[in-house]
């Protein structure tokens, strides 16, 4: 009895403590200021471990504001920007702090004119004043009063970055270090997600998954469907025509995803993926070769055909290869939840496994028809040609990829 009583209070226990766990956590309505400075509003930015303090006096237009940037060490430098003219990092009104090199910390003020800015010290475009920062061992928060623009209703942006001897290097331009900006409304207290931004997160999950599907799923597909379906005689012509009509559609919607790509590119000059940029725009070379080539494919009993089996093949294990590849550079750029990397890796996973079971049995098929027939080759379903009078059935035809 004693001991079903204490597994009762232990489990009432965890009980209790799963219900105040959550309510621990550090937002900016519980927080206390060291030197007991009270604000009328604040919010929790969803990114970087930030928060945001402030009272606005609408009849000065002034603001005063506690930028509070955790879980950051001394090797980085935080800033709380305004962007007067637009939602992103160009045009951005900063001010900015970190720890120098003799322990001491500094804040200043930096507009942003271009991207991959050092965070040069600068006046801003509106008026700022009783600058100052104060830091923990894992807390930097920025004090300033500010004159803010458009009566308190701003674009913010805010970040983190390393410091590289002793000033602030580039920032990460992937995961939520792109997606920390929003929109103020100092005056009524109202904090919101940037319009701009979710239409650029959109931009780029629609090209990821574009790509993820055409290049990364329906192209290994169709080079299944030609590699191994060809040895049932129920498949021919049928596998020909699936095979081409899988690598088109990868083509077409792949094509769809590459264009986003570049327009992407075009719109964030300051920010460059260069070997995924790169290796997307091999890929489209390629595979526009790819197809076009089909229209020069010569007939199954011409001289020049071994040659463009040969070829057909190795630039397409060549583009399936560096589209798997350049698809996980792209996850590591998206940063997306770790379930849709996880998904892909099955999925991957599962193309491999029906491969590797599919090889088997076509090489079982293929053996035992050759000892049927009494041939003398061995079969090789790649070349077109699996070693039964040029065909692989025997006298008769059939399409080739």
């Amino acid at each position: 009895m004693d001991s079903f009583l204490k597994k009762l209070l232990l489990c009432a226990a965890l009980v209790v403590l799963s219900m105040v766990a959550p309510s621990s956590a550090q937002t900016c309505s519980n927080y206390t200021f060291s030197n007991n400075k009270l604000f009328s509003s604040c919010t929790d930015l969803p990114y970087l471990s930030s928060f945001l303090h402030w009272t606005y006096d609408s009849a000065t237009g002034k603001a005063q504001i506690a930028y509070r940037h955790a879980s950051v060490d001394t090797s980085k430098w935080v800033a709380w920007a305004i962007n007067p003219t637009g939602s992103g990092m160009v045009g951005a009104q900063a001010l900015v702090a970190y720890q120098q090199s003799n322990g001491t910390m500094l804040a200043y003020t930096s507009p942003i004119a271009a991207y991959q800015t050092q965070l040069q010290e600068g006046n801003l475009s509106f008026n700022v004043s009783d600058l100052s920062v104060t830091s923990t061992s894992s807390e930097i928060i920025i004090f300033a009063t500010i004159v803010p623009p458009n009566n308190g209703a701003v674009n913010q942006v805010w970040q983190d970055g390393p410091l590289s001897g002793g000033s602030p290097s580039v920032h990460a331009t992937t995961g939520a270090n792109v997606q920390s900006m929003g929109t103020l409304n100092l005056a009524s207290g109202q904090a919101g997600s940037s319009g701009g931004s979710n239409s650029k997160i959109r931009k780029r999950n629609t090209h990821g998954v574009l790509n993820a599907v055409s290049w990364g799923i329906l192209l290994p597909i169709g080079a299944i469907i030609a590699r191994y379906l060809k040895v049932s005689k129920a498949a021919d012509p049928a596998w020909f025509y699936l095979h081409v009509a899988c690598q088109t559609s990868a083509y077409i919607v792949g094509v769809a995803g590459w264009a986003t790509g570049i327009k992407l590119g075009s719109e964030s000059p300051g920010i460059t993926y260069s070997a995924h940029r790169t290796i997307g725009i091999v890929l489209f070379c390629l595979g526009t070769v790819q197809v076009f080539a089909l229209l020069l494919r010569p007939k199954k009993d011409h001289k020049f055909r071994f040659y463009w089996n040969v070829y057909h093949h190795s630039i397409g294990y060549a583009v399936i290869t560096l589209s798997i590849i350049n698809i996980f550079k792209g996850f590591d750029i998206l940063n997306p939840e770790k379930k849709w990397k996880h998904a892909y890796i099955g999925v991957i996973a599962a193309l491999g496994c029906v491969a590797v079971v599919l090889e088997g049995f076509t090489w079982y098929v293929a053996l035992k028809r050759r000892r049927s027939q009494g041939g003398s080759k061995v079969p090789h379903g790649m070349n077109g040609s699996n070693g039964y009078n040029h065909n692989g059935y025997g006298a008769r035809p059939h399409q080739e990829a």
